[in-house]
């Protein structure tokens, strides 16, 4: 086969290997959330909103401080992605010629642009990440704002609008995560799709691991939260709802 052949098939198997991965890992989140290590940090999150505004004097200083830490971490990933972008920004620009047609975007490797489209790929995943980073540093910063503010128990609504705002910018940041784990199977695209597929394989078998949870690690996480609500001297009806509203 030629190379135009091996990219035409290796390519969008590769692609298609992380999509219906990470296709699958919504699926688990949106049915069974303690599956995941995405759902049981949501459940978290919402737990410790509730904790850090049920003494917002006490606790501001270190929530403030928290949310700062993450406000730093997505700053870094967002600085990184804009300066990634615009190195291959100046690349792409200087390599290639005034004159481009779209059937040079299309045939890469039959004509002088052999790299074009992989660029842009890795381009188009460090924009995505940098617009993913700055939405949760968005978030961070209302929360910081929020979950400062004096409320009571029994107020559970002003509760999950901070945690549901404060999960969102989670969401953001592990979106922005994965746009980076994508640019890595797309920079060994330059190499060969055959480097770029193996690494869209083993990247989906690694994210798996990273991502669903063991049995020992749910049972820590409820019986955490039991402990919590039996001193709140609620039911277990309250861990559920804890679960349903960290995910919505």
């Amino acid at each position: 086969m030629e190379e135009q052949e091996v990219d035409l098939v290796l390519v969008p198997m590769g692609l298609l290997v992380m999509a219906i991965y990470h296709g699958w890992l919504l699926v688990t989140i949106r049915r069974t959330p303690e599956r995941t290590v995405i759902g049981l940090n949501a459940a978290s999150r919402h737990q410790w909103v509730l904790s850090m505004m049920a003494d917002p004097m006490k606790n501001g200083v270190l929530a403030v401080q928290t949310l700062r830490n993450n406000i730093m971490a997505s700053t870094l990933l967002a600085t990184t992605a804009i300066t990634l972008s615009s190195i291959i920004g100046v690349f792409v620009s200087s390599s290639t010629n005034s004159y481009t047609s779209p059937l040079r975007l299309v045939y890469g490797n039959k004509f002088p642009m052999v790299s074009s489209i992989k660029y842009f790929s890795i381009l188009l995943c460090f924009l995505v990440a940098f617009l993913c980073n700055v939405q949760s540093i968005r978030y961070y910063a209302h929360v910081s704002f929020l979950v400062t503010l004096p409320t009571l128990k029994d107020k559970k609504d002003s509760v999950a609008y901070v945690a549901r705002s404060l999960n969102r910018g989670s969401f953001f940041w592990s979106l922005g995560l994965r746009a980076f784990y994508l640019s890595f199977p797309l920079f060994l695209w330059i190499f060969g799709p055959i480097p770029m597929f193996v690494c869209c394989c083993l990247m989906s078998f690694i994210l798996y691991f990273l991502d669903i949870t063991t049995g020992m690690t749910r049972k820590l996480h409820t019986y955490s939260f039991s402990d919590e609500v039996k001193g709140d001297g609620d039911g277990d009806g309250d861990v559920e709802s804890i679960h349903r509203v960290a995910i919505v």
